[in-house]
C-alpha cells in the first residue's frame, strides 16, 4: 500500500539509505540506557537525516527528548505489536528528511507524551523551553479534534486557529497522520475507510495549502488505495507496465541534457515519476495514456535567472506547447510554490512536461513550510519575548493568515466551519494583477467581489464596479488567471454591499464580510438588482453590434435635460423632446446639428462630433438646431460638458484637478480615471457649469495644474455610468 513505487522521492528519502526498520529500532530502544556521550542507536537515523539539512545542528536536545519519550512510553505498544516509541521516532524521521529544524524535531519526539503518559506540559517547558512546550501543547490539542461530520465546530475552530499561530504544529500533525496511514492495515476495514475519508477531506487539503507536497502526495496514494482499491490496482499495473529502460522520457531527458550542456548552462535533469493519484487523474482526463504521461522532467539550477535561461533554450531547440506554460516564479502560488512549467515536443512527437526550478525552490516545493525553519528564531541582539497565543509568523502562507482573519470575523462557529470546508474544497487558484503592480491570489471562479475584499477588506463595502483588462466590468464578473483588475470604490463611505453580492462571492473573506455588514444593517439589506447589472453598460460579456444611434443615446439620466426649453436649444420642425448628446456635450457657442432617435426625441450634437458623420453614413437626415437667444433660455440652466485631461502621474494629481474644477464653480457629475499607461494618466470629467462662458477659463485652470499637458473637449462616446 506504499506510494513509493510511484514516486520514490515522496518522503525525500535518499536512495543510498536503506529503508529503516522501526520495529527493530523500537526493540533496541527497550534494551536500556546508553552512554551519555552519544545518541541512542534508535535515533541515529534521525540525527543523520537532520545533519544532512542542518550540518551544525546541536543534537544534545534531541538525545534528551528521546530519552524522555522512550522512558515515558515504555511498556506501551501499538496495535501493530510494535513498541509505541516507534511512532514518535517515525514521525520525527519524516520531518527530519523534509528538513525540519531542531525545535520541531524535539517537539515531534514528545508530541504524544502529554496526551498518553504522565508527563506534563510544565515538565516539558522546564526541560525544553517555551517553544517546544508551545508546539507539544498545540499538537496535543489537535489530537482531541474529531475531523469528521460530527465535529464540534467551535472546538475545531479553536484547535485549528491554535495551529495557525505556528505552522510547525500542523507540520507535526501531518507527519503523524502519514505514519498512521502507513500502518493502517492492522485496523478493521470500516475504520480504515473512516480515517481515510477524514484524511482526504481535511488533512490533504491542509497539506496542499502548507505546500508540503511530499506528505500530500503520499497521503493521497494511501487514501486512494483504501477508498478505491480496484482503481488503485489498475493504476499500479499501468505504472509497472510502463517502467523499463526504453521509456520515452529517458530519450527526451538525454536530449535536454545535451541541449543545456551545449548552451553552457549547468543544470541537473531528472525524471520525476508521477504518483498513483496523478497518473489516475491524467488517465481520466485523456483516456489513453501516453508513454510520457507517467512522469515529468525536472530541471534543477542554481539561480532564478538560470530558470529563464533553461526555458529559453528549451523553447528554442524544441517545439513548445505554449498552452502549458506557467510562470510560478514571478507569481508564486498561494502555498509558496515556485517553478516554471512548460511542455515540449520530443522525438517522434512525444510531449514531455517540464518543471524548471532552483534547488531552493525544489526544497520548498517538496517540504513547504517545513523547509522554512523556525519562523520565530530571534537574533542574538534581540531580547527574548514571552510566547503568546497571538504571534505574527512572517513565513505563514497567505491561506493561513486569511484563516486567522476569518475566525475573527465569523463570530458564528458554524459559519466558520462551513466556510473553511468550502475553501478546502477549492483545489485550484488563480493570480490576478492589480494596477499598482501587486497581485491577488484567488480561488478559481472568483469574481470582482472577491478581488475587492481581498484588496480592500471592509472598504470594499463601497465597491461600485471594476475595470478588468481595461474594460468596465460589473462586480459579478468572473476573473481568469492573469487578468488585470482595478476596483472602483464610491466616495460615499456609508454605502454598503447588496445581498446579491453573496451570489458571486467565492472567498470566505468576502462572504463573511458581506454577511456581517448585512446582519448589522438589516434595513438596508434588500436586494438591489441594478447594483450588479446596471452600474456599467457594455462591460465584459456578449457585446451588442455597434450603433451610432445607440452611441448618440448613450447618456445616463443624470446627464440629460429633456425638453426644448430645458436644453436651451431650438430645433427645426414640430415640438419634440430635445437631448444634448453625452458623447460630445455641446455648450454655447458650439455649432449644432440634431437627429431624431427612438421615441421622437431629437439628440443634439456638436457638428464636429464623430457621431454626426456616422449617422449620416447610415442615411439619417440631420435636423437643424441652434442655441436659443438669451431671453429664450432659463438663466439657471447652465451647461454640461465633458472634458478629457491628459497628464503625467504624480501624487495628489487628482486632488489638485478637482480643486481647480471646484474653484471654477463647476460641479462634477461623473469622473473616470483610467489605469496609468507609461506613467501617463487620462481623466474624463462630465461637469455642470453655471455658465458656458466660463468654460475657456476652466480649461486653462486645469491645464495649469502641474503634470497636466492637455485638456480637451470629449470627441468620442462617453462611457455610460
Amino acid at each position: 500500500m506504499s506510494a513509493e513505487a510511484a514516486d520514490p522521492g515522496a518522503p525525500l528519502r535518499r536512495r543510498s539509505r536503506p529503508r529503516i526498520d522501526l520495529r527493530r529500532l523500537g526493540r533496541v530502544a527497550l534494551r536500556g540506557p546508553v552512554s551519555r556521550d552519544r545518541l541512542p542507536d534508535a535515533i541515529g537515523h534521525v540525527a543523520e537525516a537532520h545533519r544532512a539539512h542542518h550540518p551544525d545542528a546541536d543534537l544534545t536536545i534531541l538525545r534528551r527528548a528521546y530519552v524522555l519519550a522512550e522512558s515515558s512510553h515504555r511498556g506501551q505498544m501499538r496495535k501493530s505489536g510494535e513498541p509505541y516509541i516507534t511512532h514518535p521516532l517515525a514521525v520525527t524521521l519524516i520531518l527530519a528528511e523534509l528538513g525540519a529544524e531542531t525545535t520541531t524535531l524535539t517537539a515531534s519526539l514528545l508530541h504524544d507524551t502529554v496526551e498518553d503518559t504522565e508527563v506534563t506540559l510544565d515538565q516539558v517547558r522546564e526541560q525544553f523551553g517555551d517553544e517546544v512546550c508551545y508546539l507539544v501543547d498545540g499538537v496535543t490539542k489537535l489530537e482531541k479534534v474529531d475531523y469528521g461530520a460530527a465535529a464540534e465546530p467551535e472546538t475545531f475552530r479553536k484547535m485549528l486557529v491554535a495551529t495557525g499561530n505556528d505552522v510547525r504544529v500542523m507540520s507535526i500533525k501531518l507527519a503523524d497522520r502519514l505514519h498512521n496511514m502507513r500502518t493502517l492495515g492492522v485496523m478493521r476495514p470500516e475504520k480504515q475507510a473512516r480515517i481515510a475519508k477524514v484524511t482526504r477531506d481535511v488533512l490533504i487539503p491542509l497539506a496542499e495549502r502548507l505546500g508540503v507536497q511530499a506528505l500530500k502526495t503520499e497521503l493521497e496514494d494511501l487514501v486512494f488505495a483504501i477508498l478505491h482499491p480496484e482503481e488503485y490496482k489498475h493504476t499500479r499495473a499501468l505504472i509497472a507496465a510502463a517502467a523499463g529502460p526504453d521509456a520515452p522520457l529517458d530519450t527526451i531527458a538525454d536530449n535536454v541534457r545535451g541541449t543545456l550542456r551545449d548552451a553552457g548552462i549547468s543544470a541537473e535533469v531528472l525524471i520525476r515519476p508521477r504518483h498513483f493519484v496523478s497518473v489516475h487523474r491524467v488517465r481520466r482526463k485523456r483516456g489513453e495514456l501516453r508513454g510520457t504521461d507517467f512522469g515529468r522532467l525536472l530541471v534543477l539550477v542554481t539561480e532564478d535567472a538560470d530558470c529563464y535561461a533553461v526555458l529559453g533554450e528549451l523553447h528554442t531547440c524544441f517545439t513548445p506547447v505554449i498552452s502549458e506554460f506557467k510562470d510560478f516564479i514571478a507569481a508564486p502560488k498561494f502555498n509558496l510554490y515556485q517553478s516554471l512549467h512548460t511542455a515540449v515536443v520530443g522525438p517522434g512527437g512525444a510531449v514531455a512536461e517540464v518543471l524548471i526550478r532552483t534547488h531552493r525552490m525544489h526544497k520548498v516545493a517538496e517540504a513547504g513550510v517545513v523547509a522554512l525553519g523556525n519562523p520565530y528564531a530571534q537574533d542574538a541582539a534581540t531580547p527574548p519575548s514571552e510566547p503568546s497565543d497571538e504571534r505574527a509568523d512572517p513565513t505563514r502562507p497567505g491561506w493561513l493568515s486569511r484563516l486567522l482573519d476569518w475566525q475573527e470575523s465569523a463570530t458564528d462557529p458554524d459559519t466558520f466551519w462551513t466556510t473553511l470546508r468550502d475553501d478546502l474544497a477549492q483545489d485550484r487558484e488563480i493570480t490576478v494583477f492589480r494596477t499598482d503592480g501587486g497581485t491577488l491570489g484567488l480561488p478559481a471562479g472568483a469574481s470582482c467581489v472577491d478581488a475587492a475584499y481581498a484588496q480592500y477588506g471592509d472598504r470594499a463595502h463601497t465597491s461600485i464596479g471594476a475595470r478588468v483588462n481595461g474594460r468596465l466590468a460589473t462586480l459579478s464578473t468572473v476573473l481568469s488567471d492573469g487578468d488585470t483588475v482595478q476596483l472602483l470604490l464610491a466616495q460615499d463611505t456609508a454605502s454598503g454591499p447588496s445581498p446579491d453580492w453573496l451570489d458571486h462571492a467565492r472567498t470566505p473573506t468576502a462572504r463573511i464580510a458581506i454577511t456581517g455588514w448585512l446582519t448589522d444593517h438589516p434595513e438596508e439589506a434588500k436586494p438591489t438588482p441594478s447594483t450588479m447589472t446596471s452600474l456599467y453598460d457594455g462591460g465584459p460579456g456578449p457585446a451588442e453590434p455597434a450603433s451610432p444611434e445607440r452611441d448618440a443615446q448613450a447618456t445616463a439620466p443624470a446627464r440629460t435635460r429633456s425638453g426644448p426649453r430645458a436644453t436651451g436649444v431650438v430645433v427645426d420642425g414640430p415640438d419634440a423632446p430635445v437631448r444634448l448628446a453625452g458623447c460630445c456635450t455641446p455648450v454655447p457657442p458650439d455649432e449644432l446639428t440634431g437627429f431624431v432617435v427612438r421615441g421622437g426625441t431629437v439628440t443634439v450634437h456638436r457638428r464636429e462630433c464623430p457621431a454626426v458623420a456616422a449617422m449620416q453614413e447610415i442615411g439619417r437626415a440631420p435636423v437643424g438646431a441652434r442655441w436659443a437667444d438669451a431671453e429664450g433660455r432659463e438663466s439657471d440652466a447652465g451647461c454640461r460638458v465633458t472634458l478629457v485631461a491628459e497628464s503625467f502621474g504624480r501624487p495628489r494629481l487628482l486632488a489638485d484637478l478637482t480643486e481647480a474644477i471646484a474653484t471654477a464653480e463647476a460641479a462634477i457629475v461623473s469622473a473616470t480615471v483610467e489605469p496609468p499607461s507609461e506613467q501617463r494618466v487620462r481623466h474624463t470629467y462630465t461637469l455642470q457649469l453655471p455658465d458656458a462662458a466660463g468654460l475657456p477659463a476652466l480649461m486653462r485652470a486645469m491645464r495649469e495644474v502641474a503634470g497636466v499637458y492637455d485638456v480637451s473637449r470629449a470627441q468620442h462616446p462617453a462611457p455610460a455610468g
